[in-house]
């Protein structure tokens, strides 16, 4: 009876804790779930607080799923295409980070390559493999250049914003994930702000920023990438054969020096504070068709190969002789279907 009695009080007090802390501090749940919650807790004897808190709202991760690795690999594998690279580092890179009790610094990965190939899409399935509300978790941050940081004049102030942000979302979350989109089109030196962020330091004013993981999204260094490709493919060898060991080093060197990109002569590049700079490799026809597919069945219709190859077919594709890849990748895929499914 005292475990009952213990269980329904903790549950009780799970209850009233929204209506007694400020409102900003923590989010109401719905009081007859809490209720039906603290009912079967007192029942059972065995929904112990935390547990019971976490299940009526989501909490920071403190320890890792181990399923999570295998439900990104799975997927890497079935939704994104002619990305063996990527495929391969992401999952590797992220799996070790989050099983890696002691780690030295946050885990900080730089995505690379041309629009439409799938940046974008593995930040997101990334964030859904650590939180089950994905992008739309308050633990995962997005920042966009061009909406966040438009201002050149400003910089000084974005980058005090910017790391008071940090800050306070690692301070109440040590497992936040942190996503810069448009790194390409950031004023240079912004990024730099946030290089205590990434250090090998224990503690920064008392807060560690270890378990936090950041992704930069760019399209720079994109033509470094396709020279790589098209090397091989002049060769006479397939896209699979390339290695990150073909490019990576190579793909860093351009992205320091290119003035167009926030990473221009950025300190997180020269103290080495990016663990992997993924390339994005430029998308085939065939993956394109592939592409399409996905996108016909998602919306609940029987795949028509006159209609995939019709979409394929719109696509423009380079170099201008071989057009070997679309230049928008799958990016318009989505608006093209609207014309055949409306």
């Amino acid at each position: 009876m005292k475990l009952r009695r213990g269980a329904l009080r903790a549950a009780l007090a799970l209850v009233l804790l929204p209506l007694l802390t400020p409102a900003g501090a923590v989010e109401p749940i719905s009081l007859g779930l809490a209720i039906a919650g603290a009912a079967a807790s007192a029942l059972t004897g065995f929904i112990s607080y935390p547990r019971l808190y976490c299940y009526f709202r989501e909490c920071c991760l403190h320890r890792h799923d181990p399923r999570a690795a295998a439900a990104l690999q799975q997927d890497l594998d079935k939704k994104l295409f002619g990305q063996h690279l990527v495929s391969k580092v992401v999952v590797k890179a992220v799996r070790g980070f989050l099983n890696n009790t002691n780690a030295k610094k946050p885990l900080a990965l730089s995505l690379h390559g041309w629009t439409g190939t799938g940046k974008n899409f593995v930040s997101k399935i990334v964030a859904e493999s650590i939180y089950k509300r994905g992008l739309q978790s308050k633990y995962v941050h997005q920042f966009v250049a061009t909406l966040h940081f438009p201002h050149a004049h400003s910089i000084n102030l974005y980058k005090d914003q910017l790391q008071s942000w940090i800050r306070g979302n690692v301070s109440i979350c040590p497992r936040s994930l942190f996503i810069f989109d448009e790194m390409d089109k950031m004023h240079a030196g912004l990024i730099d702000s946030i290089k205590p962020f990434l250090d090998y330091y224990e503690l920064l004013d008392g807060v560690s920023y270890r378990q936090a993981i950041f992704i930069f999204l760019s399209n720079a260094g994109a033509e470094k990438i396709t020279e790589v490709a098209l090397d091989f493919w002049r060769n006479g060898r397939t896209r699979e054969d390339i290695q990150l060991t073909d490019i990576q080093n190579a793909l860093s060197v351009s992205v320091f020096n290119n003035k167009n990109s926030g990473f221009w002569h950025s300190t997180l590049i020269d103290r080495n504070l990016i663990d992997y700079f993924i390339p994005f490799l430029p998308l085939e026809y065939r993956h394109v068709k592939m592409c399409v597919r996905v996108e016909i069945e998602s919306r609940g219709y029987t795949v028509d190969e006159d209609i995939v190859s019709r979409i394929a077919d719109e696509m423009t594709y380079f170099p201008r002789e071989e057009r070997i890849y679309s230049d928008k990748g799958c990016k318009t895929v989505d608006a093209k279907l609207d014309y055949y499914y409306d």
